[in-house]
């Protein structure tokens, strides 16, 4: 399905009974569910889940997946029984104006991209969990970047791959160990239709390789404003072996992922050439895309004429790339062998020798035992690179000084964008309604600016605090419906399936942990003096109680021990259902725990977490943080707004850091956290609680919001890589 369409005209005039038909009905439902811009939108999503709130959360709020099972017939009568017809009609309205409207923020700061936009690469988008073609960090990132894109209005075209069975759906089995289950997504049930060219004819493009041509269909997926196209394998011309490249997320062996990479960027590239768009930019989210760059200089070369130094010299200046993490392992590297095989006909094409296209992705490009680095090729192919954090940008630096070693670490050409959060999509409805209340007229579509946040400090303390509790009890309900499920799918007694609904307590102070079960993460690390855990577990007048969520790697055995040994802590009668861990973390089990914890734990080992999201996600819910003084925490933290775990700092030995860091925790939980939140006035209110909540939205929210972060990426990458400034006294 197209974009929403004018239905008014004077060749097909609508009459008021075919506005109100039953067909009418529907077709406005489903062009609603064929743009995402309805997930960021609550009182759009309230709509569709009434329409049958338990099917919806069976299939994942997956409109299209809903719709489907109703008739127009069946649909209207729903429509009558609700009274659903002016909120169809607005929901419908409401999107057609937005995709209309040009009064946004990029139209006067971004008016050069107007003509040729960025196009923007990723390896993965969370978007929305009934999208399931995201991972974690990295996708939800990605897909709060084209969300905010569109709101602000910055012509921008992202590209990613389809992946038709996505990550995998996470089970713990009776030992508590992660169980992986593949499932394939039904394309009639997704807001994706066959991307075209102009002249109607489905897009498909091809790459050369030694081992015969790869071939990949080409989706568009709507998110607001943002067009997003997805490359996928599985069409007839490719071996059955490639037609699952694009199966799963991050899945196979180093030649799965180099094929994988190859299509996201030369692909990519060519989807966009296809398709008629030039972009102006190319934004390489992490090294998984770097290929697109060569695909360019190749285009450059072969339409305008130019030797390979020009060319790459022309596309250097339009290519930005961010860099998102500091462990080595995060970093893509082939050998010489599987370059050959896949970039031969490309290399042949710009007419570069191997040894010269190993160069590329080589931090010495002499050394010949060195392998070919993903993160290399993007920084030597583009002039304008950021880390995602203050810190991660200096840890960056000297990790890749090496590149530029004529130049101090100071001087390394890698800056920093702190990473941001797209709010409309994590902030709680009910959150929305108290800030509607109290902050300026219009203050949605002025989510960067730091004085609209100051009005948090109008709020009635007390109003602001039955607001969190009553989000709190909503994701205790939900906790406990997933915990009871767990149970019964495992084949536990009906005790244990009872005793399930009735885990943890909303009056107790209520810590959540959700993220990647990467070893750097320590996710056990509150473990570690597990008689101190217990002690505060078991106080009677001053409690605490633990969710845990998050997924390993498919490959991470140490990852999954972790998991397992947080799991299994259910059977320890001293935690006695106040540690829980929650299976199969998404968006879905993310938006829960960001909107109802009391605090929001982080602790991993510095300097290896470049940003992280989740916490400003808790932010704008109410929620505080206590967190390591690592990624977006370290340049957050003021000392007013949430705890500091340690002081930043770190131990040469990794065993007496780690032991520095747990005796940390324990600190600021019995000195700081726990008596701040169970202290209270005569009214019961935790008034310094309070204040730090507010605090913490007042100062924070703001700043690490995508709005400000693509604000950011417009003004200092996109639109000085496009040529439009007046001027431009940076060197690179």
């Amino acid at each position: 399905m197209s974009q929403i369409e004018e239905t008014t005209s004077e060749s097909n005039p609508l009459t008021l009974e075919s506005e109100l038909s039953a067909e009418s009905l529907y077709e406005k439902c489903m062009a609603v569910a064929h743009n995402l811009w309805w997930s960021w939108h609550s009182e759009v999503v309230n709509l569709f889940r009434d329409l049958d709130p338990i099917r919806w959360r069976q299939l994942d709020h997956n409109p299209i997946a809903l719709l489907n099972e109703f008739t127009p017939e069946r649909l209207e009568a729903r429509a009558n029984e609700l009274v659903l017809y002016s909120r169809i009609n607005q929901a419908y309205r409401r999107l057609k104006e937005y995709l209309a409207s040009n009064q946004t923020w990029g139209t006067t700061n971004a008016g050069i991209l107007g003509v040729r936009p960025v196009a923007y690469f990723s390896a993965e988008f969370g978007i929305h969990e009934s999208v399931p073609i995201y991972s974690g960090g990295l996708g939800v990132l990605s897909g709060d970047h084209i969300k905010s894109a569109s709101g602000l209005g910055i012509p921008l075209v992202a590209i990613g791959l389809f992946y038709d069975q996505g990550y995998f759906r996470q089970r713990l089995d009776e030992d508590g160990f992660q169980v992986e289950e593949y499932q394939d997504t039904r394309v009639d049930s997704l807001p994706m239709e066959p991307a075209v060219d102009s002249e109607g004819v489905p897009i498909t493009v091809e790459i050369d390789t030694r081992d015969g041509k790869l071939f990949a269909k080409v989706w568009l997926m709507h998110v607001g404003r943002v067009d997003l196209y997805l490359l996928d394998c599985d069409v007839e011309g490719n071996k059955p072996e490639d037609r699952k490249l694009t199966a799963r997320l991050y899945g196979g062996d180093t030649r799965t992922r180099i094929r994988q990479e190859l299509v996201l960027g030369v692909g990519g590239a060519r989807a966009l050439k296809a398709l008629g768009i030039s972009p102006s930019v190319y934004h390489m989210n992490e090294g998984h895309s770097a290929f697109a760059a060569l695909e360019a200089i190749r285009d450059f070369m072969h339409e305008d004429g130019l030797d390979f130094d020009s060319a790459l010299r022309e596309v250097a200046h339009r290519a930005v790339f961010t860099t998102h993490t500091p462990v080595p392992a995060g970093h893509d590297r082939f050998e010489a062998d599987l370059v050959e095989e896949h970039l031969g006909p490309l290399r042949e094409s710009i007419g570069i020798s191997l040894e010269q296209l190993m160069g590329l992705g080589r931090v010495d490009p002499q050394n010949g035992e060195e392998s070919f680095c993903m993160t290399v090729l993007a920084l030597k192919l583009s002039r304008r690179a950021n880390a995602v954090s203050a810190l991660h940008g200096q840890v960056s630096r000297r990790m890749w000084s090496h590149l530029w070693p004529w130049r101090v670490e100071e001087e390394i050409p890698i800056g920093h964008i702190t990473n941001g959060i797209h709010i409309p999509s994590f902030l709680a409805f009910q959150m929305r309604q108290l800030y509607d209340r109290y902050f300026p007229a219009g203050w949605a579509r002025r989510m960067g600016e730091p004085e609209v946040w100051q009005s948090i400090y109008q709020v009635d303390p007390g109003e602001l605090w039955e607001t969190h509790y009553a989000l709190k009890n909503l994701m205790l309900t939900f906790v406990r419906r997933r915990m009871s499920r767990q149970c019964r799918r495992r084949g536990e007694t009906d005790e244990a399936v009872e005793a399930a609904r009735h885990v943890l307590d909303p009056n107790v102070l209520t810590i959540g942990f959700a993220r990647r079960f990467a070893t750097y993460k320590r996710a056990n690390m509150f473990m570690w003096d597990i008689e101190k855990i217990h002690a505060m577990i078991a106080n009677v007048d001053r409690p605490i109680q633990f969710i845990f969520s998050g997924k390993a790697h498919p490959a991470d055995e140490p990852g999954k021990k972790l998991i397992q040994q947080i799991a299994n802590l259910r059977f320890d009668p001293q935690v006695a259902g106040r540690v829980v861990f929650v299976e199969d973390y998404d968006i879905n089990v993310a938006r829960h725990l960001v909107q109802g914890v009391d605090v929001w734990l982080n602790n991993p080992r510095r300097p290896l977490e470049a940003s992280g999201t989740s916490g400003q996600k808790v932010v704008l819910n109410g929620g505080l943080n206590c967190s390591i003084l690592d990624g977006w925490w370290a340049e957050a933290y003021d000392g007013l707004n949430g705890f500091s775990i340690g002081k930043g700092r770190a131990h040469s030995s990794t065993d007496e850091t780690d032991r520095r860091d747990a005796e940390a925790l324990y600190d600021v939980l019995v000195n700081q956290v726990i008596p701040t939140f169970y202290d209270r006035d005569d009214h019961g209110l935790p008034r310094q609680w309070i204040s730090m909540m507010m605090n913490s939205i007042g100062s924070l929210a703001w700043r690490f919001s995508a709005h400000r972060m693509v604000m950011d990426y417009c003004r200092s990458a996109y639109v000085p890589a496009a040529g439009g400034l007046s001027c431009d006294m940076s060197a690179r």
